[in-house]
């Protein structure tokens, strides 16, 4: 299939660059979704609502269950911005090991 271990290493340089693009690309587009998701707002807004309402009503399993609502709602955007991080990393680690591989081949200086 590789006629040369140039061949093979450019092979391998070409694949882990667009590899490391789509990734930087999708941690890109989750970050940015996660920075405009509206709709995890407006669910943690009408719950602090709900949970007021319950304590001037003295609604105290309305209260636990509204609470309970908002820290799952904090622990889903950290785990999204985790995500969106950690793929950007993994991207730039990607583009990263795509360069030296090139360097060692002469390509680049």
């Amino acid at each position: 299939m590789f006629t040369s271990t140039f061949d093979f290493q450019m092979t391998m340089a070409t694949a882990l660059f667009l590899l490391g693009l789509i990734v930087l690309v999708i941690s890109i587009f989750i970050l940015i979704k996660h920075a405009v998701g509206r709709d995890i707002k407006t669910i943690a807004k009408q719950t602090t609502k709900l949970a007021q309402k319950g304590i001037t009503d003295n609604v105290a399993g309305l209260v636990g269950n509204a609470s309970s609502l908002i820290n799952a709602l904090h622990d889903l955007s950290k785990t999204n911005s985790g995500i969106g991080v950690f793929l950007v990393f993994l991207g730039i680690a990607l583009l990263t090991t795509a360069y030296f591989i090139t360097r060692n081949l002469g390509i680049t200086n």
